[in-house]
């Protein structure tokens, strides 16, 4: 049962200023989130500086509805909250941009539910959706 989802099992984007819950992601669940959702490692390499990459992640947070409740371009994150449509549950996110060189920039994302033990593929979907807008 999965409901911390990231596209970094290494090195997951930490939760700095949210404090609902673990900050650090449960390594213990590092198999079962490989086994589930294969597609979500190496998150996306944006073809752009890291300030720039940094503004479309934020256009891209305020385009899904999501609360953003921290952003640091100095530090490359950004945290917000999402709310599911049907039951209104409060899910956290924290975005992480990093300089990857020649002018591009790596993002990994983690989103987390602060209810339950699984979250259904809901977390996963959202990642992958941001990252599709982030790219597409």
């Amino acid at each position: 049962m999965l409901n911390d989802i990231t596209t970094d099992l290494t090195d997951p984007p930490r939760f700095v200023l949210q404090r609902n819950g673990p900050a650090h992601f449960d390594p213990a669940k590092t198999a079962a989130h490989r086994d589930a959702y294969p597609g979500l490692a190496g998150g996306a390499v944006l073809a752009m500086p890291r300030d720039e990459a940094f503004r479309r992640a934020v256009e891209a947070c305020e385009a899904a509805g999501w609360h953003i409740v921290a952003r640091d371009l100095g530090a490359g994150q950004i945290e917000a909250v999402a709310t599911t449509r049907l039951l209104r549950f409060k899910d956290d996110i924290a975005v992480r941009l990093r300089s990857a060189g020649d002018g591009r920039t790596q993002v990994d994302m983690r989103s987390r539910s602060r209810v339950g033990r699984s979250d259904l593929g809901t977390n996963a979907r959202r990642i992958r959706r941001f990252l599709s807008q982030l790219t597409g």
